[in-house]
């Protein structure tokens, strides 16, 4: 991915990405290269347009199901009900609500 993420970020500076300018790109980041990779990187998108492979390629992301559910509803409760018994899971998810928020912090601050 950063192999890929060099060559666009040159390719939009308007600049032709070769091995010799990705690794430079890259090593000014502190990030090393695999010379293999970016071979192979540079061999498959040779004579290809940049703005047509991102195009196809959302389109095919388009396709992909993003696993969105249904709204459920509540819905109205039964007159004359014993309240108790809603009550009951209230009090169990604020329970579990502070455990989860206590284990957030685990003793690390935002910038130690």
């Amino acid at each position: 991915m950063k192999h890929l993420a060099a060559y666009l970020l040159l390719n939009l500076a308007g600049k032709t990405p070769n091995e010799s300018s990705i690794k430079s790109l890259l090593e000014t980041v502190g990030i090393e290269t695999d010379s293999d990779r970016v071979k192979q990187l540079l061999s498959e998108l040779d004579g290809k347009d940049v703005e047509e492979l991102i195009d196809s390629g959302l389109s095919k992301l388009a396709s992909v199901p993003t696993g969105g559910g249904a709204a459920v509803s509540g819905g109205g409760g039964a007159a004359g009900t014993d309240n108790t018994a809603e009550a009951a899971p209230a009090e169990e998810a604020k329970k579990e609500e502070e455990k989860e928020e206590s284990d957030e912090d685990m003793g690390f601050g935002l910038f130690d």
